[in-house]
């Protein structure tokens, strides 16, 4: 995958968290912008011709295992994150009623 595609999927991420006025939309959006991330990494990490990182006969260039376990790493944290991002969206609705951000914002400085 071409790394200007990652750059989009990025982009497509900001564009929907600068314009989103739901909380649950800016929660997606910022897991897009983190996919986005992992697939630059990704495609930095590739090595074109590179095998698979284990020794054989007849293998000269090996691709680095580091990037793909990093990624791994960060896709598991990442859903955490949105798992508690989504429960805290929930406690907010609880709370005010509404989870769009201009309603909170106004309620909290009428306080």
């Amino acid at each position: 995958m071409d790394p200007i595609l990652t750059f989009v999927v990025i982009l497509i991420g900001f564009y929907g968290l600068s314009t989103s006025t739901n909380i649950i939309k800016s929660v997606f959006c910022v897991t897009i912008i983190e996919s986005g991330v992992i697939l630059l990494f990704l495609n930095l990490g590739n090595l074109d011709g590179g095998s698979i990182p284990i020794v054989g006969e007849g293998i000269t260039m090996i691709a680095d295992p580091l990037p793909q376990a990093l990624m791994i790493t960060t896709i598991v944290i990442g859903s955490t994150v949105t798992a508690l991002a989504l429960m805290l969206c929930i406690k907010v609705f609880h709370h005010y009623g509404t989870v769009e951000w201009a309603e909170i914002l106004r309620r909290e400085e009428g306080k």
